[in-house]
């Protein structure tokens, strides 16, 4: 296991971590989170050894092999298979040795180094990395080529294949799912679920977490806090330490009021100096507990849209590409005021494409693009980072929208974003990446955009900043058009999802849920030998593809009455805890409150039935649902 006992982490002056303490058991999966700047990366490199901590001792197994995402790659112009393939040096040493052996001629020798070639798992070591890198988006054309022709995206997703081709105990994950697509991020979701070691990753996505880890490491106040189970589990159990922690704080204030009061009033008295002095020892002695803080440190909304006319835009007989042959082909569509869509399909279908169209980046190559009076567009893509002036302030960009609003007002919109006191009047260049995707969603956000389109809108921001963009969105005004790995931020705002595949752009009949299973009856049928796809006749798929949508139809009422049980379970649970909060309360239990307690122990004991019946009916609803997905 790995024993972190009272570490202190320092970067420049401030201490990230102070006598921190945590015990990571063998074979647990750990999410490990915190606020942004709060020393997650740093703890990784602890547990690398690239780091010393300033006082504590951090303990891992001298015999465990440590795998991590490393940010050099080494030699460019190798193939991406080869960089693979050396993120298993037992494989690499095996390999060596067979080479030597061979060269000497020495039979004993080939023997023993094939054996050992064997051992490692030799034989197979190609296919698993040409899996990897299958898994990860890499066509099978893509392997050979030179890790200099991919892009800066692409090769992160190389070191990503590179540290899961080592046979590792502990394995150390840094945001695994930036610039990957959701067709990856599910691929890898399966991936890590069978990873026998020790994993500790670090990530933005609920979604994600929520699938993968068992246990959370939050880092918080300097200190590591565990807890038991994935995100919403974690978010469940510190809702209600914290909300035991603000009775507690609150009740000792109490008591901190009564004792300062007597100290104040008889400290001058003789006759009552003695008890004074020992209720100042009593406060000075007191731990003072803080209070509760779990505000958001994010907080905007879009403003009211200027009306448009309907439709908002349309492509017609649209070929889209950067030239022969087009990307998608054919397309006819249009969008709404009001209309929220989610783009689904695999890596390299065209989803960018299409918005790029949409935003007006990306001219048709034939066919028409059609807008309406008063559109105001506002684009968000990875580009449009690269695209802000290094040199102006948060502040300078915001003005340059807006010369006409005052100082004040620019301020107080840019708080709401992170930017502050003098981040609002720094420089661009030296801010993170989550940071300046901060900054290009603020200016969207204050030109009121009446259709939005956003292509990886979360790659960077922290958890706290994705909550606060999924509610701004529930509430947008405008239509909006998302391409976005995060299946939370899909599942919580937008209503329609369009398939973009093979060319084309269809509506898609179903959710995230059947979206995977649409994945993987597309992998299955990959598979199948070309001879085999060729015997299927067009009337058999006719009949699956009507099999399918009774499927779908039979499963959406289930579906819905689950959501609905579980979503009325969460507000009896909400009102229950708060309750409960009020039953604490001493007051409560004098004299003068006795109609007031019995009420509340009244309403307790008709929310715990309804709870209780809430609950059965929905295991009764996800027991059914499961049953015939099943069939």
């Amino acid at each position: 296991m790995i024993q972190l006992t009272g570490i202190t982490l320092r970067r420049h002056v401030e201490p990230l971590l102070e006598n921190a303490s945590a015990t990571l058991y063998p074979g647990h999966r750990v999410g490990l989170i915190g606020a942004n700047g709060s020393g997650k990366s740093s703890l990784l490199a602890l547990l690398r050894g690239e780091l010393s901590s300033e006082t504590g001792e951090a303990a891992i197994p001298k015999q465990w092999i440590i795998a991590h995402m490393a940010q050099d790659l080494g030699d460019l112009e190798r193939s991406a298979l080869d960089l693979v393939l050396d993120g298993d040096p037992g494989f690499r040493d095996a390999e060596r040795e067979v080479l030597r052996a061979d060269a000497d001629g020495d039979g004993t020798a080939i023997g023993r180094a094939h054996a050992h070639y064997q051992q490692v798992d030799g034989y197979t070591a190609h296919a698993r990395a040409a899996t990897l890198l299958s898994g990860l988006g890499f066509r099978t054309s893509d392997q050979q080529r030179p890790a200099a022709a991919f892009s800066g995206g692409w090769r992160v997703r190389l070191g990503l294949a590179r540290a899961l081709m080592c046979p590792s105990d502990l394995l150390l994950l840094d945001e695994p799912t930036n610039h990957l697509d959701l067709e990856a991020v599910l691929w890898l979701e399966d991936w890590l679920k069978a990873y026998r070691g020790t994993l500790l990753l670090i990530s933005h996505d609920r979604d994600f977490l929520d699938a993968v880890v068992n246990e959370v490491l939050h880092i918080e106040h300097r200190q590591l806090n565990q807890y038991r189970g994935g995100y919403s589990d974690f978010e469940r159990q510190r809702a209600a330490r914290l909300a035991g922690q603000q009775a507690t704080y609150e009740q000792q204030q109490r008591a901190v009021a009564h004792m300062q009061r007597f100290v104040d009033r008889f400290r001058a008295q003789a006759t009552k100096a003695r008890a004074a002095q020992s209720r100042i020892k009593a406060l000075e002695r007191m731990t003072l507990v803080a209070p509760a803080q779990v505000d958001n440190p994010f907080r905007f909304s879009f403003k009211e849209p200027p009306r448009a006319g309907n439709p908002l835009l349309a492509l017609t007989e649209a070929r889209l590409g950067y030239g022969d042959p087009p990307i998608l082909d054919g397309i006819g569509l249009q969008l709404s005021p009001g209309d929220r869509i989610g783009l689904l399909g695999p890596n390299g279908a065209g989803k960018s494409t299409l918005v790029r169209a949409l935003a007006g980046e990306l001219r048709p190559l034939t066919g028409a693009l059609e807008t309406s009076a008063n559109l105001r567009i506002g684009y968000f893509a990875q580009h449009q980072l690269e695209q802000l002036d290094p040199g102006a302030s948060p502040l300078e960009h915001l003005a340059r929208l807006s010369p006409v609003a005052t100082e004040q007002r620019r301020r107080d919109f840019l708080g709401g974003f992170g930017f502050a006191g003098d981040l609002a009047n720094s420089p661009v260049a030296p801010l993170s990446g989550g940071e300046k995707a901060r900054l290009v969603l603020a200016l969207l956000v204050w030109q009121a955009p009446n259709l939005l389109l956003l292509d990886e809108p979360t790659n960077h921001l922290d958890l706290e900043m994705r909550a606060a963009l999924t509610l701004a969105l529930q509430d947008y005004a405008g239509a909006l058009v998302v391409v976005s790995h995060d299946r939370h931020l899909l599942a919580t705002t937008v209503d329609t999802y369009w398939l973009v595949s093979d060319g084309a752009v269809t509506v898609f009949d179903g959710d995230l849920t059947d979206y995977r299973r649409w994945l993987e009856r597309r992998a299955r049928n990959a598979a199948r030998p070309a001879a085999q796809n060729t015997t299927i006749d067009v009337g058999d798929r006719r009949d699956q593809r009507r099999r399918d949508a009774a499927r779908r139809a039979e499963l959406r009422p289930l579906q819905a009455r689950a959501s609905r049980l579980a979503a009325e379970l969460d507000r009896v649970g909400t009102e229950l805890a708060g309750l409960e909060r009020e039953l604490a309360e001493p007051a409560l239990y004098g004299a003068d409150a006795r109609d007031q307690l019995s009420a509340l122990l009244q309403r307790q004991g008709t929310l715990r039935q309804r709870a209780e019946q809430l609950e059965a009916d929905w295991i009764a609803a996800e027991e059914s649902l499961v049953a015939v997905q099943a069939e």
